[in-house]
């Protein structure tokens, strides 16, 4: 079934706007002086097709995002795909978000992104703050249906994402325990750049092994007291890359698991 664009499935709903993003790093203050909570996006029900992640060079340079309901269509893709009967969460307590971001071409793109309606202002805020820092992510887009035994070490997607119904994976294979994303409040950001890395150093990724080296400062990387961390400390949540067993470097979450 083809897909419509995001700007397509989305057209007419309130955005959320940021103009005058010539900053590159923004201090802490700068998030300070942006709470989460003077974010008000509206949230609507969509009614056209479901999103994909259009990367758009004639996107203007400023950030635009939006909340809403899942689009019926969108509920009815992912019912028994990514969502199923059982999982932890109701598709009616999620909710789409649409924004705009750095690809690592140097042009903006915009994306969806499913998470819980608790969380999805904060998010929002979020990626306002990675957008006006210019920190660049791969690519935006919904999640695909979890198969362990699809689970392809050779793997080259990069896609930033949070809901997906399944269990919590290490490096040594999925757990007896829903994942966080199961319930909308995870993230993982740039995942081919920012990989699980057990006690052990073993990387499971053949494509994130360069990467396990944290040392380096490439594009997409996520390091201790960048934006990426302050932003999504600034909203409670905790990172990966600070666990003291193994490291989960694309990790961000409401619960710090």
């Amino acid at each position: 079934m083809k897909r419509r664009t995001v700007a397509t499935a989305l057209a007419g709903l309130l955005t959320v706007g940021c103009s005058g993003v010539s900053a590159t790093s923004p201090h802490q203050s700068d998030l300070a002086a942006t709470p989460a909570s003077s974010i008000t996006p509206s949230v609507t029900t969509a009614t056209t097709g479901s999103p994909l992640a259009t990367p758009s060079p004639a996107l203007p340079s400023r950030f635009e995002g939006s909340v809403s309901r899942l689009p019926p269509d969108l509920r009815a893709e992912m019912h028994g795909t990514n969502w199923r009967r059982g999982c932890p969460v109701p598709l009616g307590d999620l909710r789409l978000l649409t924004f705009r971001y750095w690809g690592f071409d140097g042009a903006v793109h915009e994306g969806p992104m499913v998470v819980n309606s608790s969380v999805a202002t904060d998010v929002l805020w979020v990626f306002r703050q990675l957008f006006v820092a210019r920190f660049p992510i791969k690519h935006v887009a919904l999640t695909h249906r979890y198969r362990p035994r699809h689970d392809d070490p050779n793997d080259k997607r990069d896609v930033t994402a949070s809901f997906n119904c399944r269990p919590v994976i290490t490096t040594e294979g999925p757990q007896d325990v829903f994942s966080q994303h199961s319930y909308g409040l995870a993230i993982d950001v740039n995942p081919l750049q920012n990989p699980e890395v057990a006690l052990d150093g073993y990387v499971r990724g053949r494509y994130s092994r360069p990467y396990r080296d944290r040392s380096k400062d490439l594009p997409g990387m996520i390091h201790a007291g960048d934006v990426v961390v302050r932003s999504f400390a600034a909203i409670g949540w905790s990172w990966g890359g600070d666990w003291s067993s193994m490291k989960d470097y694309m990790h961000f979450s409401l619960t710090g698991t």
